[in-house]
């Protein structure tokens, strides 16, 4: 039986090759686009699931409450992790690390940046690598220690074996090569170059074992199974508690791996997810597009059911029962989902490497994966189930009677289905049509934003080395001498980033129990000047001794203390006094999306890891930077020159959302394609059933014009219908997205004008093509049989 199904779907597939065609290549797209999209799914689902302890490690965060305004900081205090697993039997390990850090690594003349952390002894008992060479028992027991990844250790020792190798690191202190790991996983929430210790003989780690104010670290913990989280939050609290008093900001809590990379944003100390909302929108999209191909193929059967009524009504006659007849249409479209299926595959092939370069990704089809498998099989059987549904059960319910007398007539009831199938179609691309003119509307609205200082020309140079420390008088000078510059300062981080944050100075008249965060930069003399920033009032840092006990502060931070004519104020801070000598407009230095944090600017000589350098307008990047390499090289041989262009580094602020936003660009405009396949199919079926009344009228006088408007008015009906569904339901959706953002556009009616109108011009054009063809048509040819 099953044998004489395939035979006559195959013989179907190529006897109605238009029609076979417009499925399967509707189909290939959608079920192209889903496994593109599932793949990329998958691959953020799967973040640090490699790890042995997944289910049982956490982050230590803290919400800290500054006069009702929380932000939740992973800085955490150094000594919790030790004292963690002194008074909590539930937690097994727990390890302190740094923040990434760089640090120039050398061997002979190889001189290369490697990004790495330092941790604490347990860091490899909590987190799984797969050692090449050394074991994670004594990687890091020695304090001048280091693990290399694989790609790391060969590009400083090739082949050869690195076990033992000498590695100087900064030009400051000798690290001895412990172990190698294999490199790490790109669906790692960590990526590093190197391991090492931290060395508990130098003066600033001893002194933050006993320091519980200062917080500079990450802290993780694996728990045992079973551990009641919440309790231990609880324990956590009071144990720090014990040790500094003075916190009265500060709530620490546990943020579980699982949650790390899908659950990363944090607003008012409440998890407001992260990634995880677009994991959810693009398996919407997948599940949308597969959808769209399975309506068109729904309406295309539906549309050529006359064709197919004297098959049905012959096959009944012979016995054939309704059963049979919906096995029968059931597996045509099984067999054409799975040919889709097959064509897919290649185009994902063909496909995946530009797809991983737009997703910055190593996604690799996992043929070897029973699960892809199995998954592949689900779309398969999903798009020919759903695909096949309505014809299946709509054809096999043909009175074989009326078929065979001819007078079989499918009616309105037949076609009113069809109609909510393309409304649903037009639904579903104005939707993706006009997300995606939001979404580039928001990232337009905020890189248009006023960020309060000029990131054109200004180049951010690591800097923070002893030589550049004890020659950047002498090192500005011969940058200036040069006249391709304009201004030299340096600061504690960069331009684009705010690496530390601190309690407010006091000043007369603050009201008792205020708390206030503001953003915390050191600087040297000519700050403004180089960054490009407008003073309010006031003026910038000269340099002067007096600078010393001096302060600058943004607006929002003058209007947050609520200070009035603040230049020349007296401010405490860390029981010193400073004076408030300047004010300057509001710089946007962290998130675009966000409002600007309030600010202060300290001067000084230390701590200060960046040089900023303002190029003259009229001078090539390229001759500026050749000259700026000179320069480092002389003042700073040790090191290689490295820089960043603080508007590029801007511009990665909008990563996620340009990702997002060309995403739903291609995956809207394969959505459309599919629509406008499906449209042309249908509307060629319609003029084809009418091709006999085509001919009558235009007999009768009637214009292409005319013909035009009477076969596309059926249509235009739907697009309106579907307009007026589609603007309500994407203001909705598109308003809750918008929403998590603090600095936004509104939605504007005219953006649903436009697209309504392209919807209709496309509408007008795939149906005129058809139906112009029809009515220039010969009539006597269609008229001839009657």
């Amino acid at each position: 039986m099953f044998k004489n199904y395939f035979k006559i779907a195959w013989r179907n597939l190529f006897r109605n090759k238009g029609f076979s065609f417009t499925n399967l290549l509707g189909l290939t797209i959608g079920i192209t686009c889903t496994i593109l999209i599932l793949l990329w799914v998958q691959d953020e689902l799967s973040y640090d699931k490699f790890q042995a302890n997944y289910p049982h490690v956490y982050k230590v965060m803290a919400n800290r409450n500054f006069d009702g305004k929380i932000f939740t900081d992973e800085a955490i205090i150094f000594p919790l992790a030790k004292e963690s697993e002194r008074n909590f039997p539930e937690v097994k390990n727990a390890v302190v690390t740094t923040f990434s850090e760089s640090h120039t690594l050398t061997v002979g003349e190889n001189k290369l940046k490697k990004s790495g952390y330092a941790v604490s002894e347990h860091y490899f008992n909590i987190f799984s690598w797969k050692f090449l060479k050394g074991n994670a028992a004594t990687a890091i027991t020695e304090p001048n220690s280091i693990v290399l990844t694989n790609t790391a250790a060969r590009s400083f020792f090739g082949n050869s074996d690195p076990i033992g190798k000498i590695i100087k690191m900064d030009n400051e202190r000798d690290v001895k090569v412990s172990a190698v790991i294999e490199d790490i996983p790109s669906n790692s929430t960590f990526q590093f170059d190197f391991i090492q210790p931290y060395n508990y003989d130098d003066p600033n780690v001893k002194q933050a074992q006993t320091e519980w104010v200062n917080s500079f670290s990450n802290v993780y913990v694996q728990t045992i199974p079973g551990a009641d989280i919440n309790k231990l939050a609880k324990g956590m609290n009071a144990l720090i508690r014990q040790h500094d008093q003075n916190d009265h900001v500060s709530t620490y809590f546990f943020h579980p791996m699982s949650k790390w990379r899908l659950y990363s944003d944090f607003k008012e100390g409440i998890n407001t997810g992260g990634m995880i909302e677009y994991v959810k929108l693009f398996s919407i999209i997948a599940f949308i597009i597969l959808l769209i191909a399975c309506v068109n193929f729904m309406n295309l059967s539906t549309a050529r059911s006359e064709k197919r009524a004297k098959e049905v009504g012959i096959r009944k006659t012979l016995g054939s029962n309704k059963k049979q007849l919906i096995l029968q249409f059931f597996f045509e479209s099984v067999i054409l989902a799975l040919l889709a299926f097959a064509f897919s595959l290649i185009f994902v092939f063909l496909l995946l490497p530009s797809f991983n370069l737009l997703v910055s990704k190593q996604m690799v089809i996992p043929f070897s994966d029973p699960t892809f498998w199995l998954g592949g099989l689900v779309i398969v059987l999903f798009t020919g189930l759903v695909a096949g549904s309505y014809p299946a059960l709509y054809l096999s319910s043909f009175n074989p009677v009326k078929v065979l007398k001819g007078t079989f007539l499918a009616g309105k009831s037949a076609l009113m289905p069809r109609r909510v199938l393309v409304v649903a179609q037009f639904v579903i691309s104005i939707l993706l049509i006009s997300a995606t003119v939001i979404v580039y509307q928001q990232i337009n609205h905020v890189k248009n934003r006023d960020i309060g200082y000029n990131p054109n020309n200004l180049l951010m140079i690591p800097a923070g080395t002893p030589d550049l420390d004890n020659n950047f008088t002498v090192l500005k000078n011969d940058i200036m001498k040069t006249g391709l510059f304009t201004a030299v300062t340096r600061t504690s981080a960069p331009m684009t980033e705010i690496w530390n944050y601190s309690p407010a100075p006091d000043w007369e008249g603050k009201t008792p129990g205020t708390n206030l965060l503001l953003a915390a930069v050191r600087t040297d003399a000519d700050f403004t000047k180089t960054m490009g920033i407008r003073m309010q009032a006031g003026k910038d840092f000269s340099g002067a001794v007096s600078d010393s006990a001096s302060l600058l502060m943004n607006a929002a931070a003058i209007k947050a203390m609520g200070l009035k004519d603040p230049v020349g104020k007296q401010l405490m801070y860390n029981s010193r006094k400073y004076t408030l000598i300047g004010v300057t407009e509001d710089v946007v230095m962290s998130s675009p999306y966000k409002p600007v944090d309030p600010m202060m600017v300290f001067y000084g000589s230390k701590y200060l890891g960046f040089i900023s350098v303002r190029l003259n307008n009229n001078v090539k990047p390229q001759e500026g930077l050749k000259s700026l390499e000179a320069i480092f090289k002389k003042y700073n041989p040790a090191f290689p020159f490295e820089y960043q262009f603080a508007d590029q580094e801007f511009g990665k602020k909008f990563a996620a959302e340009e990702l997002i936003s060309k995403l739903t660009n291609i995956f809207a405009g394969l959505a459309i394609f599919i629509c406008c396949l499906g449209l042309a199919g249908l509307a060629s079926f319609t003029i084809e059933k009418r091709i006999r009344e085509i001919g009558v009228r235009k007999v009768l006088g009637a214009s292409v014009q005319q013909l035009l408007m009477l076969i596309s008015k059926e249509f235009l009906k739907l697009v309106l219908v579907a307009f007026i569904l589609a603007v309500p339901l994407t203001i909705w959706l598109m308003n809750n997205w918008l929403l998590k953002y603090d600095y936004h556009i509104s939605i504007s009616m005219w953006m649903f004008a436009m697209v309504g109108l392209l919807i209709l011009l496309l509408t007008l054009v795939v149906v005129g093509i058809n139906t112009i063809k029809a009515a220039l048509r010969n009539p006597v040819k269609s008229l001839r049989t009657e």
